[in-house]
């Protein structure tokens, strides 16, 4: 790994896939192996983890790390981390594995894809998680929801991915952060940003990407595609409306586009923390965070997500936030701005937000091109007509 690259979280990137020795070992033993089904989100994880995009961990957090996480955002080693991973069950589940054995890990459809060596299994506070990690006992909250629904024992213990399996949707965005530091070495990036959304890029998305392209190398454009709440655009939309802007409104060259497996917590600033994280273990120096941050509904404040950085040492967290504000389109000036650089009045702003979008789109509007670019817009009135 060359040493112009920013290291990963922890000093070393993270591999649990499994050898071709290892993987065979694991297969012939299958059937004998105790099973956990995993479910979407810790199907993500799984592949997260064993791709070092969630370095320095190797496996779904023992207790001292769980709590040290949900109560102060470190790791039981003092390093910064924000969000829980962990694999929950219920008791009748957990029950009768053994620790120190290993255990098949089933995705949803009940395929084998990784193994587990049991070293923890403990019982937890859900609503303490719910109340640190996204600031409310409400299950309203897509977040807490999960962790509502999901088991009272939490099984810990290092992993094993059988095999990286291409995309079934996005093949050619599949970038891991191994691959992701060559291309940053390859291009001759020493400072990258990345920008995380979940949503599809609408013009406030655009401006804050070029601002941050003005004092970066490159730009690691990284979109969200594990499980999201079911009224988010699906994933193919949005991976369309960003090829759009690729072919037409970005310097190819200086952009990288690829796809971010992990799933959704709308954790809010705890998240905007994990995001930032992640990126770093992909390589990125810097990373966007703007308006409302993996927020939902009115659970946090406007830049909560940028004032929860102030809580670590820069040299901790080792990736600068790049912090925007509102994004606007200034009637007056007929160009995108902030605050910072418009003399608009509040009457001469219009607002957007993919909650914006996303009704829009409901009630059968195209969005303006004061929202989103006009190709982008058609292709979202497209793909979300309701005939």
């Amino acid at each position: 790994m060359s040493t112009d690259l920013i290291p990963p979280h922890g000093g070393e990137l993270i591999n649990r896939l499994a050898t071709p020795e290892e993987k065979q070992n694991f297969i012939a033993k299958a059937d004998s192996l105790p099973r956990v089904q995993l479910d979407k989100r810790a199907t993500s994880d799984l592949v997260m983890i064993a791709i070092g995009g969630f370095s320095p961990i190797n496996g779904f957090m023992g207790q001292q790390d769980y709590l040290g996480v949900v109560k102060d955002m470190r790791l039981a080693n003092g390093l910064p981390w924000s969000v829980p991973v962990t694999l929950s069950v219920t008791a009748e589940v957990a029950e009768p594995l053994t620790l120190g054995s290993l255990i098949r890990l089933d995705n949803p459809e009940g395929k084998f894809i990784g193994v587990l060596e049991l070293t923890e299994k403990y019982s937890y506070d859900k609503e303490l998680e719910a109340e640190n990690v996204y600031r409310t006992k409400e299950d309203k909250h897509p977040g807490v929801k999960v962790v509502y629904d999901q088991g009272e024992i939490n099984l810990a213990g290092s992993v094993w991915l059988l095999e990286r399996e291409a995309h079934p949707q996005f093949p050619d965005y599949q970038i891991d952060p191994a691959a992701s530091r060559d291309l940053f070495q390859e291009r001759g990036w020493k400072t990258v940003v990345g920008f995380q959304t979940r949503n599809p890029i609408h013009r406030a998305h655009e401006y804050i990407i070029k601002c941050a392209l003005e004092i970066v190398d490159g730009l690691f454009l990284h979109p969200l595609v594990g499980a999201t709440k079911s009224d988010d655009i699906p994933a193919d939309v949005r991976m369309r409306c960003y090829e759009i802007m690729m072919e037409n409104y970005f310097p190819q060259d200086r952009v990288i586009l690829a796809i971010n497996p992990s799933a959704m917590r709308y954790a809010g600033p705890r998240e905007a923390i994990f995001h930032a994280l992640i990126r770093k273990n992909y390589g990125c120096t810097h990373f966007i965070v703007g308006r409302d941050h993996a927020g939902v509904g009115d659970y946090y404040g406007t830049y909560d997500a940028q004032e929860i950085f102030g809580q670590f040492k820069p040299e901790e967290l080792g990736i600068a936030p790049l912090k925007f504000e509102h994004a606007f389109y200034c009637t007056r000036t007929e160009q995108m701005a902030t605050a910072k650089t418009s003399p608009a009045t509040k009457e001469e702003r219009i607002h957007l937000s993919g909650t914006k979008v996303r009704a829009m789109l409901r009630e059968g509007k195209t969005p303006p091109p004061q929202f989103s670019r006009p190709k982008v817009a058609e292709e979202l009135a497209k793909a979300m007509k309701v005939d």
